[in-house]
């Protein structure tokens, strides 16, 4: 159980970082990972100039507006926007666990994120939106469930939230105790 994790870790950075390097084989041949470096550096100083400078932000949500208005580009564009910024940025939109009942008899309870607390602009009131993350995958759904249907996650941040749900049940806890081990 450790060769596996860290040696599929190793090959995954590998992989990146040669597969950004041969972007320009020329450069990587002579100096190996200084494309990737310089994509990073590159990558990081775009980010400090458009969060910093108002020539910078003018220019970025320039681009932006360009780039949601173009045909065919606003399709691919505007849903990668609104994932990542879910994910990452000030605008996380997973900060918010909740337990959501999906069965009623057995009674059944999964772990997702709360992502519209009110659907009365579509006509569902005493309704909420709730994202279901599958296991080991970086997909899953949205229900429309009525508010009674659902109930905060107590005693774990969304990020332990996101890793149980994620790991299939488990991780995402403090303490090893709670994990169901076979007998060996």
């Amino acid at each position: 159980m450790i060769i596996g994790p860290i040696g599929l870790t190793i090959f995954v950075i590998w992989y990146i970082v040669t597969s950004i390097d041969n972007i320009i084989p020329s450069v990587a041949k002579e100096i190996p990972g200084l494309v990737f470096i310089s994509t990073i550096l590159f990558t990081a100083l775009l980010g400090f100039l458009g969060n910093k400078f108002v020539v910078g932000r003018f220019f970025f949500d320039s681009m932006d507006r360009l780039l949601e208005k173009t045909p065919g580009v606003k399709h691919i564009y505007t849903p990668t926007k609104d994932v990542m910024s879910s994910f990452v940025g000030d605008k996380k939109k997973f900060n918010d666990p909740v337990w959501v009942k999906t069965n009623e008899n057995p009674e059944i309870w999964r772990i997702g994120f709360l992502t519209q607390k009110e659907m009365a602009d579509v006509e569902k009131h005493n309704y909420v939106a709730v994202y279901l993350p599958h296991s080991y995958a970086i997909s899953g759904w949205v229900i429309v469930t009525e508010e009674k249907n659902i109930k905060p996650v107590v005693g774990m941040t969304a990020a332990s939230a996101m890793k149980f749900a994620v790991s299939g049940g488990v991780a995402g806890f403090h303490s090893d105790d709670n994990i169901f081990k076979a007998p060996e």
